[in-house]
């Protein structure tokens, strides 16, 4: 999130947690500074009330107040998978209050 979004979504495959968040407002903030649309959790966020407030699209399974411990830095730009979708690097990801939708390639009406 330190880096320009350029309007991207990050999606997080956090195995559907739901012992702890994996987002809370701090990120989000930095976030919605750097110019990212959304963040895609398959797990947990905190702070759901600010992070609510920021022009930042979050979609996540749940909130959570604990933090979590951050010892696992993740991978970078490889496909995830849950809720029967996979998402690769350069899908394009659309969500409303109904879900989430992903396409290999940008939509037109």
């Amino acid at each position: 999130m330190e880096e320009p979004g350029g309007g991207r979504v990050l999606v997080v495959d956090g195995g559907g947690s739901l012992r702890c968040a994996l987002l809370g407002d701090n990120i989000a903030a930095m976030a919605s500074a750097n110019a990212w649309a959304g963040i895609i959790i398959h797990g947990c966020i905190r702070d759901a009330a600010d992070i609510r407030g920021m022009g930042l699209g979050v979609k996540a399974l749940a909130t959570h107040p604990l933090k979590s411990a951050k010892r696992d830095p993740g991978l970078r730009d490889v496909p995830v998978s849950f809720g029967g979708v996979t998402v690769r690097p350069g899908d394009w990801v659309y969500a409303d209050g109904d879900g989430v939708l992903v396409s290999p390639a940008e939509l037109t009406l």
